[in-house]
């Protein structure tokens, strides 16, 4: 058995193709013991540390039904203007609960509500959030004790929300401080969709989990018109989407796990955006398919000896 370290990146509905580059990992002998992400890749990552395998993520995730995490309130069965009444109430166009709920059910399968459970299994998890109100990176649940909270105490699920709340398309976490000022926390690929980082220095190497899309042009960018808060969210996931072609350093390349979001033949290839929430069961295989293919070519490759040569 040989032990790693796992860093997610954040990819929203993609995060099944990170599920499949963990089954070829595990299959190869890999076992993670630190584990970090953003959004997506929190998901992942907290649930890995929960103690779960690549095959229960697999079903538990190929069976989310994606379009119950756009949860309703009333505002949202007005079209156009309800999305923007929800912006201008709840500073998101939809509520994140079914997120947070179907998170906090997978977890307590496991036993897991803290973070001081996942620390007692034998692991360790990092997740980011981002701090707009201060335009600050947080790293849950270490940056807790500025809010006045223990961090061993925080439930997981709840940090996990936090790393996952698409800015405008839903709504902010609010945490206040110990002055009792209230502070908006939204998805930490904001700031850091790719933490690669968080664990470096060990005697174990650390591996990045990231998505590649070949620098595919905005899918709104041909729609002539759009309503203010479809135009708004197209600009977020425009963004998420520019974040995954951000240059990494030589030395995170080389232990970077590339999954393609390419999908389909090649006259019907499409690329699977962060926010296709209605994304078939047909693309989530595919994806999972990709993640597995993208570890399996970069374990033919992986020498850690040499990368500590070159880096270290």
């Amino acid at each position: 058995m040989k032990f790693c370290n796992g860093v997610f990146e954040g990819g929203g509905v993609r995060g099944i193709g990170h599920v499949g580059a963990v089954c070829a990992m595990e299959e190869a002998g890999y076992r993670f013991v630190c584990l970090a992400g953003s959004s997506a890749g929190a998901i992942v990552a907290a649930l890995l540390a929960a103690g779960y395998s690549c095959e229960e993520l697999h079903r538990e995730i190929g069976e989310l039904d994606y379009g119950k995490l756009k949860g309703r309130d009333w505002p949202d069965w007005f079209g156009a203007p309800g999305k923007g009444l929800s912006l201008i109430l709840s500073l998101g166009i939809y509520n994140a609960g079914y997120l947070g709920r179907w998170m906090e059910a997978l977890l307590e399968k496991k036993g897991i509500r803290t973070f001081e459970d996942v620390e007692k299994g034998g692991r360790r998890l990092r997740i980011t959030a981002s701090d707009i109100t201060d335009g600050k990176l947080l790293i849950l649940p270490d940056s807790l004790g500025e809010f006045g909270l223990d961090p061993g105490t925080f439930p997981v699920w709840k940090a996990v929300l936090m790393s996952a709340s698409i800015p405008v398309l839903f709504e902010p976490c609010r945490l206040q401080d110990k002055g009792g000022r209230e502070h908006l926390i939204v998805d930490g690929g904001l700031l850091s969709n790719y933490p690669l980082w968080l664990f470096d220095g060990g005697t174990r190497p650390s591996f990045g989990f990231r998505f590649w899309n070949g620098r595919e042009p905005c899918p709104y960018c041909c729609v002539e018109r759009l309503s203010l808060p479809d135009y708004l969210q197209a600009v977020v996931a425009c963004c998420l989407d520019a974040i995954d072609h951000s240059r990494i350093a030589p030395g995170d390349e080389e232990r970077t796990v590339k999954i393609s979001t390419a999908v389909g033949a090649e006259r019907e290839r499409k690329v699977i955006k962060a926010t296709d929430f209605q994304i078939s069961a047909g693309e989530r295989e595919a994806l999972f398919q990709n993640g597995r293919r993208g570890a399996e070519q970069f374990l033919a490759r992986w020498d850690f000896e040499d990368w500590k040569r070159k880096y270290r």
